[in-house]
């Protein structure tokens, strides 16, 4: 009997460690899909800036339309060159730290707005909430691209303009999650005791509320930052975005449109780069979003 209860003690945790590479796996897949384009996107961004030869204005019209590894007096082109004979590895590298910039700060922008207006959304209640969700409604229901197109239009597309633009009109994801949190927060027992004690409402959100909410807005603001890479360069590809002579990863998709016959590279190789920071960002999104459930799930079985 002793034996065969050794023997059954210890198979749980065998059949504990079969399951587990399930997820296990899934993360690790993720993670290194993630890793491989994003470290792929920083070597584009900021390695190739530091090689000789990097220029991604100069003009050289003899030196138009090169393949890709090809040379143009005594310099190596390993992405080709433009129709006006400029480097295109060093216009992709350009365009791609345009994208990274407006990206995060962008996000920088919608994570303290929606934060702050969420955090006292659902803190406070009654006539605040009101006001704030229904101020989110009403810019949901006005499609961002098309706002977007319109205030640029008028104001005119600058790095500044649309990194600010681009947050101010990208809180609501971040305000809604932060509402439900602090909903949920502001019943805990360690608020209720903190205002017994005459602690203030600002107190409350400062100490209690945002340390909790926070970590929630890595998993929001990396889906994000993929999605304000989209709408960045599809403004740029409709000719509304960044303005010549700064790269912009969407403006030359739709220059390259005209010579998708003979050089399709001049379209092909900035939408790869743009696929790699979206698909990147969207993987590590996935992985914070199953390690919070599977710790989830870890947590709910110990209690």
């Amino acid at each position: 009997m002793t034996e065969r209860n050794q023997d059954q003690s210890t198979a749980p945790p065998v059949a504990r460690r079969k399951r587990r590479p399930a997820w296990l796996r899934e993360i690790r897949g993720s993670i290194a899909a993630a890793t491989f384009m994003l470290v792929g996107v920083l070597l584009i961004a900021f390695a190739v800036p530091l090689l000789p030869g990097f220029d991604p204005y100069g003009q050289d019209l003899s030196a138009g339309y090169l393949q890709p590894f090809q040379s143009s007096d005594d310099r190596f082109h390993l992405f080709g060159t433009d129709p006006l004979g400029r480097d295109y590895l060093s216009r992709i590298s350009r365009g791609t730290q345009v994208s990274l910039l407006i990206g995060f700060s962008a996000m920088m922008v919608s994570l303290v707005i929606g934060v702050t207006l969420g955090l006292i959304a659902g803190f406070f209640r009654g006539a605040t909430e009101s006001v704030i969700m229904g101020i989110a409604d009403l810019q949901l229901s006005i499609p961002r691209i098309l706002l977007l197109i319109a205030v640029t239009a008028v104001i005119g597309a600058s790095l500044l303009n649309l990194a600010l633009l681009l947050g101010f009109t990208g809180w609501v994801s971040y305000g809604r999650v932060a509402r439900a949190m602090a909903l949920s927060l502001r019943e805990r027992e360690f608020v209720l005791s903190a205002n017994t004690q005459g602690a203030s409402s600002t107190w409350n959100i400062r100490k209690h509320l945002l340390p909790n909410v926070l970590p929630q807005m890595v998993i929001v603001g990396s889906y994000e930052l993929g999605l304000i890479i989209i709408i960045e360069s599809s403004i740029s590809y409709l000719g509304l975005g960044i303005q010549p002579p700064l790269p912009s990863l969407g403006l030359m998709i739709s220059e390259g449109q005209t010579y998708l016959g003979l050089n399709p590279w001049i379209s092909i190789l900035p939408g790869i780069s743009i696929f790699l920071m979206v698909a990147g960002t969207q993987f590590m999104s996935q992985r914070f979003t199953t390690e919070g459930g599977a710790g989830n799930v870890r947590a709910n079985r110990t209690t």
